[in-house]
């Protein structure tokens, strides 16, 4: 079971809503038209309309299990003093003493533009847990991150 945050939630249905009644109406449309054209073994229209078809499909597919296996999270109802899903997180490398600050987020919402890291990244996921003061060890390619953790805050109006 994945936890997203309302507005993620909503995201991913209305980008499921758009693809079921106006997306796909269209590609089946444009299948039907090229599949018209005739000689379907030489008819790189129809393969192009079947590859957009399988993509829109497999799309739609991955969708509905997301929100299927997706439970929306209340930040009302997780701990204030530890780092849990949907704290902003700010901490410091001790190795190289250089500050970060990010929100802890499901797979799904992860974008690290945006400052979101994935609970179940290296650095998600040891932070996990941990209270302001503590030191959280990250294994990443490179080797071992220490993190202390500088504040954490938590955006109720998520």
């Amino acid at each position: 079971m994945e936890y997203l945050s309302k507005q993620r939630y909503d995201e991913i249905a209305a980008e499921l809503k758009h693809l079921i009644n106006e997306v796909y109406p269209k590609v089946k449309d444009n299948l039907a038209e090229a599949r018209a054209q005739g000689d379907l073994s030489e008819n790189a229209g129809y393969r192009e309309a079947r590859r957009i078809q399988g993509k829109t499909i497999s799309r739609i597919r991955f969708l509905q299990k997301v929100l299927e296996h997706s439970r929306v999270i209340n930040p009302d109802d997780l701990p204030k003093d530890r780092v849990t899903l949907l704290s902003q997180v700010e901490f410091t490398n001790l190795s190289t003493n250089t500050r970060m600050k990010f929100e802890i987020v499901s797979p799904h919402e992860m974008n690290l533009e945006a400052g979101k890291i994935s609970l179940k990244s290296p650095i998600g996921a040891a932070l996990m847990g941990k209270k302001v003061g503590e030191i959280a060890e990250a294994r990443v390619p490179s080797g071992i991150l220490r993190l202390r953790i500088e504040s954490i805050t938590s955006d109720s109006s998520v």
